[in-house]
């Protein structure tokens, strides 16, 4: 059988991990293809990514503010690779997507991740999307949160399908000297102990409230670098904010890095500050990589971390809760070492990109994709 991606990719994060990772386990099985909005020429780097793997991927012509070009797009598109169902991936291209394959007659999934509000205009779209999502054929909630999300918006249960993020253990080399010194030189001095965290830099991944953690934390450990790698339009803030309290020397916004995966297991935390998630890939990753997590209970995240086990799990918002559980697990060497071992474990057992695709084998056969059925509740 046939599938496509639809996704409006800025930059390769997280959910573009997913997507490829789904891809590579279905390969064989399922022929992939991707197709991404331009985004400025954002999107190059992602489908560079999709053709580096093996697989077809290209940009949709126009973009917004051209929506009917950009629909007319998909549409010639699917005509020529004829898939039997649309994967749609963010409000975009759940709006323009689903319209393009019903003129198609392509079933389309929707992948619902979660929502942001990041901005005013990015809350505009979500609420559009939360209109539109009952007209997909299905929807694949990303966590059992995000599925309470999508029935609040009027998706009826037989109608949705929870089917995890996953992670790629064997994506992530041992623990080296060499790996140590290559985290270390990106903090902005050296330090004894490296907490790291990878984020897009908006409002909601609350990176500003570990800033304010983070004051109190050198205060009574010094030795203590925080990395956080991502992009993003808080940028600007974040770094006066740094300033403002005094963390140059202990609080570094790298950008993003292609060499994650190298530099990952090298650190001895990370961290994940959010208000809101659908089921974060940076946690997963982090545990796959044997690094024990302390986390925001937004979300999907207590899915994907065993409170006490492979992470601790504090309340949004308040940085005293990340500065009491960010020392003492620094002050326990050994506390540490388990609970990343119990998370590498757990999500080798509970979040592979095997049972992902698994999953969503099922759910075409359960569906009747992939067997001359196309086109049901497309619109």
């Amino acid at each position: 059988m046939r599938l496509v991606h639809l996704t409006s990719s800025t930059f390769f994060g997280g959910p573009e991990r997913q997507m490829l990772g789904l891809a590579e386990a279905l390969r064989g099985r399922v022929e992939t293809s991707f197709l991404s909005f331009g985004e400025h020429g954002k999107c190059a780097s992602f489908l560079a990514e999709v053709k580096q793997q093996g697989f077809a991927g290209q940009q949709v012509p126009h973009d917004t503010p051209h929506f009917l070009a950009a629909l007319h797009d998909i549409e010639h598109s699917l005509r020529a690779t004829r898939p039997d169902v649309l994967l749609c991936h963010g409000y975009k291209a759940d709006l323009i997507g689903r319209r393009a394959a019903q003129h198609v007659g392509v079933p389309v999934i929707a992948v619902s991740r979660g929502w942001t509000a990041e901005t005013w205009r990015v809350r505009i779209y979500e609420a559009l999307d939360r209109h539109d999502l009952p007209r997909a054929l299905h929807v694949v909630a990303v966590s059992d949160a995000q599925c309470k999300l999508v029935k609040a918006a009027g998706v009826p249960a037989n109608h949705i399908t929870v089917i995890h993020n996953a992670a790629r253990p064997n994506a992530f080399p041992p623990a080296s000297a060499e790996g140590r010194a290559r985290l270390a030189a990106i903090a902005s001095t050296p330090g004894e102990h490296l907490v790291v965290t990878a984020a897009r830099l908006s409002p909601e991944k609350g990176i500003h409230v570990l800033i304010d953690a983070a004051r109190r934390i050198v205060d009574v450990m010094p030795g203590v670098r925080f990395i956080v790698f991502g992009e993003g339009a808080e940028r600007d803030r974040l770094e006066w904010i740094i300033e403002e309290n005094g963390l140059c020397d202990g609080f570094a916004l790298p950008g993003f890095r292609a060499d994650l995966d190298e530099l990952l297991p090298n650190a001895d935390l990370a961290v994940l500050p959010s208000f809101t998630e659908g089921l974060p890939n940076v946690v997963l990753e982090a545990s796959a990589a044997g690094i024990p997590v302390v986390a925001t209970a937004v979300g999907g995240t207590p899915e994907c971390v065993i409170n006490g086990e492979t992470g601790l799990l504090i309340p949004a918002g308040q940085p005293e809760p990340l500065v009491s559980s960010i020392t003492s697990l620094l002050s326990d060497p050994a506390r540490r070492r388990r609970m990343g071992d119990a998370g590498r474990d757990y999500v080798r057992d509970e979040f592979s990109f095997a049972q992902q695709a698994n999953s969503y084998l099922q759910l075409f056969a359960r569906l009747g994709i992939g067997r001359g059925t196309s086109g049901r509740r497309a619109a």
